[in-house]
């Protein structure tokens, strides 16, 4: 690792860090970008792994496939929402090789586990040879394609703190296909007793230039019973909070009111599996 910083020190701008390659080679061969160099970091053990650390919080290494994410029991029994996004990835091919460390640091709108790593509070930890920093995710993409990482810098690990009792999480997509990159994609980590919600993350993907936390509907359910009256206005201040384009998959105004929609599923979905 430490040969790895060393090297993107030495070149910054000129180099592109090569994980998986689902993206990167893809847009190479198009001649969308094109590095003077690529720093294939694939061999780097130190970067792949999946676990509980020291103090609970879930730690997923950059290098890990999104494949070993999906297949990762405890992902799949306390953080279901992970699990629902890594299976909704691609196909079983790509999802072997994708790596989440990847679908982060390419920073697409629609990047299927960023909204479920906004609504878990997650960290990315960056180094480089001037050390380590951890920032927020919530901080993390600055517009499309571009994220906080320097040119010197290299993202090693997600971390995700441990859920509290009593919380469910649930993730949607909607895609033209299952191979697709999404539409809209909505993820809810959501916290509730005796029908009442303790608390309330909702992201959103593919809906605005980054990924984001749809923080206005969470305010208003916060400390609310949790009755259909109560989700569907949350549900419609989603709607007014995402800002949505009309591109080759979607229009605007389908991808505004599907998010109405999904959001308004994920919650119920996340209030049930928080009762169980």
């Amino acid at each position: 690792m430490r040969k790895a910083v060393s090297l993107l020190a030495q070149h910054e701008e000129k180099a592109r860090v090569l994980a998986g390659g689902t993206d990167l080679l893809a847009l190479m061969k198009r001649g969308r970008i094109t590095p003077e160099c690529v720093l294939n970091i694939s061999k780097i053990r130190d970067l792949s792994h999946i676990g509980h650390g020291e103090d609970g919080s879930l730690r997923i290494g950059a290098l890990t496939t999104i494949r070993a994410i999906e297949d990762f029991t405890p992902i799949r029994e306390n953080f279901a929402l992970l699990y629902e996004a890594a299976h909704a990835l691609g196909s079983i091919q790509i999802r072997n090789i994708a790596t989440i460390g990847g679908n982060i640091c390419r920073a697409s709108p629609s990047a299927e586990m960023a909204p479920p790593l906004l609504a878990l509070d997650a960290n990315a930890i960056i180094i480089s040879q001037e050390g380590m920093r951890k920032v927020p995710l919530n901080k993390f993409f600055a517009g499309p394609g571009i994220t906080v990482l320097r040119a010197n810098e290299l993202l090693t690990e997600i971390q995700v703190p441990n859920l509290l009792p009593r919380t469910g999480t649930a993730f949607l997509k909607i895609s033209r296909t299952c191979m697709d990159l999404a539409k809209v994609n909505i993820a809810v980590v959501l916290r509730a007793t005796t029908r009442v919600c303790d608390d309330v993350k909702i992201a959103v993907g593919a809906v605005a230039p980054v990924p984001k936390r749809a923080r206005k509907a969470e305010e208003l359910l916060r400390g609310k019973q949790l009755a259909e009256k109560t989700i569907e206005e949350a549900s419609q201040v989603v709607a007014e909070e995402v800002e949505p384009i009309t591109d080759v998959r979607s229009t605007a105004e389908y991808r505004r009111e599907v998010s109405k929609i999904l959001v308004k599923r994920a919650i119920s979905i996340a209030f049930r599996r928080a009762e169980d």
